[in-house]
């Protein structure tokens, strides 16, 4: 009897043994793949506040988690199971797919430069501030959470597709299981630090509101006045380096993808160039190519998304105004 008890628990010390090294790759490979996935997630996380200005202090946070739950919902319920639907069947649409979503954000970041070169008229932008503002405010919040939820479509699919290429080929579940920790793990890191940014000058005007009853409170009131004068210059920052980096990592996915295809020449360009730049400065060296071949990635990104902006306004915006119109009179919507 004791011989077996014995043995159960040594079958049972087994079992955990096995249970923790695979908890333990899972981690090392969720971990790798959220690491290859670095630039898109910088991407989100300085396009993401700008979908919170202009809203009241009390609505940001519940903002930012219904972009959040809308994230989680793109990378877990539509994104992975298509991911592995495509692994599993149809390989070869991965690398197309990641390109079109590469030139999409290269068209999203080189409207907003054209947009900031030749702003529109001014009649026209007061006639949309006009209409913008006779929505009343839920619409408004609703209409800006699905904008940002539909960016983060995009750079989620590019995070989760560029998870699927590093994660080694093993079974269908443990890719699953890695997918879905990738995908929880960055929302969460993403959104926490949207929040803490977003939410950054209501600490500082706390700190600023110190009573000065302590030695303590004088440089912590200085910290908060130095806070809120500091993050309507940070929030701007971050627009231009969340547009920059849509062009930078939509022109690195296109420029990936046609090496994929055996068009690499321009990859092997900017590679020569950066080694070549490097070299003729003292440090940094490895620093210095990673800057050249970035600043090739997104001027490879302007043109393409320059280019992207008439395709999308006069063919690709008219059909589906057409589509829409289309499906309108098949399924009329209900008026509110």
């Amino acid at each position: 009897m004791s011989g077996g008890l014995l043995a159960l628990f040594d079958d049972i010390a087994t079992l955990a043994k096995v249970a923790a090294a695979s908890v333990d790759d899972v981690a090392a490979h969720a971990a790798k793949a959220g690491a290859k996935a670095a630039g898109v997630v910088i991407d989100d996380t300085a396009v993401t506040p700008r979908y919170v200005t202009g809203f009241s202090p009390a609505r940001e946070l519940p903002i930012i988690g219904k972009i959040a739950l809308g994230s989680l919902r793109n990378k877990l319920l539509i994104l992975l199971p298509a991911a592995l639907l495509l692994s599993i069947f149809l390989p070869q649409a991965i690398t197309p797919l990641l390109m079109i979503g590469g030139a999409y954000l290269c068209y999203e970041g080189a409207e907003k430069v054209w947009e900031h070169l030749f702003p529109h008229d001014p009649h026209t932008a007061e006639s949309g501030d006009a209409q913008a503002g006779a929505l009343d405010a839920a619409t408004f919040e609703d209409q800006r959470v699905a904008s940002a939820i539909r960016t983060d479509f995009i750079l989620s699919a590019e995070i989760m597709a560029i998870a699927l290429a590093a994660i080694p080929g093993d079974s269908a579940v443990e890719r699953a299981i890695i997918l879905a920790v990738v995908g929880i793990g960055i929302t969460a890191a993403v959104y926490g630090v949207v929040a803490l940014i977003v939410k950054a000058d209501d600490l500082g005007l706390a700190m600023a509101r110190l009573a000065p009853d302590s030695p303590a409170a004088a440089p912590l009131r200085l910290a908060g006045r130095a806070i809120v004068q500091g993050m309507p210059h940070l929030l701007n920052a971050l627009g231009v380096i969340g547009t920059a980096a849509m062009i930078w990592v939509g022109g690195g996915i296109i420029l990936h993808g046609l090496e994929a295809y055996g068009l690499g020449g321009p990859s092997h360009v900017l590679e020569h160039v950066g080694a070549a730049v490097a070299g003729a400065v003292p440090v940094a060296r490895p620093m210095v190519a990673w800057l050249v071949e970035a600043a090739g990635a997104g001027a490879i990104g302007l043109v393409v998304g320059l280019l992207a902006i008439p395709l999308a306004s006069h063919v690709l915006s008219p059909l589906w105004r057409r589509l829409d119109t289309a499906l309108r009179k098949v399924w009329p919507r209900k008026q509110s």
